[in-house]
This record gives structure tokens, sequence and C-alpha cells, in this order.
């Protein structure tokens, strides 16, 4: 019965012949399985013609949800970690879980309490009718007029993509005024009436949207790359700087209490100041431009430790 639903739902007309044929059962056991789906109740057409056959209609009222043991497990795992996502949804989510769980055979219900799972929801909630009213607006390809933070000048964009990431939500979009592609946080979005005005979709740069806005974050234009990278050989072992280490840096042991780093930043003094901030020795091999950066970090903290602050009231901040 699975199977025929699934079937139903990909494609809207199927003669019934082919229809037993794909599900390798009899012509009875077909009208008895789609009596079976009426009766939780999906709307199962009938076909006129030689052979017969069915059509899925859709339906005003939501019937019961059918789902084989790995669906069923998923969900359940997805709606136990849905408070990390960063929506404000963590209580709908819990009580969804228990409503999911009570339906549960017994021995799916152990599979997902064997998975207890503590979540850390971030200090940004981001509020589920906006996040919806701004993931309808990218389905429906209609532009979009909203308030952002304290800014009082409404900004009037074209919504091409919602991305999740690191327990926020954005919104990648061809600003109109600016004539450029933005990332809105859609925390601090307030969305205002409809427009109701279609868009034809541009082609986002390098074709991926979650690439891209990680790429923005980054200082990168385009590619999800940093624009800087350098490498430089540390007087500590590989274990003990590397739990310190974003997952994008490469790490090579030298022997004991040496190794070589790899890693990138989105500007060469930003670079410079990451391999200073391991708090050991380090070695700059290159690329020159870091070993100029690193240099001239040298003079700035050098300057800055040796400055007398000034005192109070005398113009500083």
């Amino acid at each position: 019965m699975l199977a025929l639903l699934s079937l139903l739902q990909v494609h809207r007309e199927w003669p019934g012949d082919e229809l037993a044929e794909r599900l390798e059962v009899s012509a009875r056991t077909l009208r008895r399985d789609v009596d079976r789906l009426r009766g939780l109740g999906y709307r199962v057409e009938s076909l006129r013609g030689p052979a017969g056959g069915y059509r899925l209609a859709a339906g005003a009222d939501l019937p019961p949800l059918l789902f084989d043991d790995d669906q069923a497990v998923a969900i359940a795992l997805a709606l136990a970690v849905a408070p990390a996502s960063g929506a404000d949804v963590a209580e709908s989510a819990a009580r969804a879980l228990a409503t999911v769980r009570q339906v549960m055979p017994a021995r799916l219900r152990a599979r997902v309490d064997a998975v207890h799972a503590l979540t850390t929801p971030g200090d940004v909630r981001t509020d589920p009718d906006v996040l919806v009213a701004v993931s309808e607006a990218v389905h429906l390809r209609e532009r979009l007029r909203f308030g952002y933070g304290d800014d009082e000048a409404p900004r009037h964009v074209e919504p091409h993509a919602v991305v999740a990431r690191t327990g926020r939500w954005y919104l990648l979009d061809w600003d109109l005024d600016r004539q450029d592609w933005r990332t809105h946080r859609i925390d601090r979005i307030t969305p205002r009436m409809r427009t109701r005005v279609p868009f034809v979709p541009r082609a986002i740069p390098g074709g991926d949207a979650a690439a891209f806005v990680s790429a923005r974050f980054k200082g990168s234009a385009q590619d999800d790359v940093w624009p800087c990278v350098g490498t430089a050989v540390l007087e500590a072992s590989a274990g003990s700087i590397a739990p310190y280490l974003p997952a994008d840096a490469v790490l090579e042991p030298l022997g004991p209490g040496r190794c070589r780093l790899t890693r990138g930043s989105w500007s060469w003094e930003g670079l410079a100041a990451a391999f200073a901030g391991a708090a050991v020795e380090f070695t700059v091999e290159g690329p020159r431009e870091l070993r100029l950066a690193t240099a001239a970090l040298a003079e700035r903290l050098r300057g800055a430790s040796t400055r007398s602050a000034p005192p109070p009231g005398a113009g500083g901040v």
C-alpha cells in the first residue's frame, strides 16, 4: 500500500494494469489497496477507459501520513534537533515529536529513544512566520519588500534562496536598489505587504546558493574559498593545535613538537593574527604577502605594548 501511494503521488494518472504490473500484484489486490487508501482519507479517483485506472486527487484535508521505517526515524530525529536550527520552533517541534512517537511501532520508538540529543540553541531565534513568508516569496518567484533591522527605508529585492548556516537563516537575493547580490539575516527582516509582482530568476554566481553565501562570509566574491591562504611551521605538536582549528585547515605533523599548518582568512592581516593566536612560536613559510602582514602585525603589537594610555577625559573613547 505504501508503494502504491508513492506511485500515485509521483505520477497522477495510472492505467490499472500498469499499476498492478509495477507492484507485482493482481488486479484484485490493487483494488483492495486502493479501497484501503480511500478508507484512510486519500482521494483516489477511478479513471474511465478500456483498462480503467487511478489518479490521486488533491484534498482539502490532510489524511493520515504513511512512512516507511527509515522515513519515520528520519522525521523523529529531525524534530529532535529542530531547536538547533535557529528557527523559533522548539515547543512546536517537541509536541510534534511526541505525536509522531506515539504512533510509532515499538521497534521504531526504541531506535528514536536511543538517540537522545541535547541541543544548544543559539542566541538568535528566527520567527517561523517570517521564515515561511520569505520562503513563500522564493517559491512563488515574487518580489519582496521588507524592513531590515533599525533601517526605516524598505528593501526591495528579488528573493532567490533561503540558506540555513551555523544556526542562522539567510535570504540570498538580488537587491533592486543596489543592483547587486545581497544576503540578509531573516531574523532581522520585517516583511511588508505582498507585492505579487513576479520576476525571472537570475543565475546565481557559481550556481550554488549555499556555496555563494558561504563565500561571502569568507570575503570571497564568488568562489567558496578564502581569498588569503598561507602556511607556517608551528613549534607545537599537531595534537595540541588540532582542536582549535577550523574544519578547512590543513595540519601536517613534522615530528615531536612541530607541525605545518595551512589555513585561510579574509585578509592577510587577519591570517597573520590567526597564526599568532595559536600562542606558540611559528615561522612563516609563505606566501610573501603573509610574511609582510606578519611583520606589520608585529610592529603594531609592539607599539600597542609601549604606548601609554591617555588619561581619562583626554579625548579617549
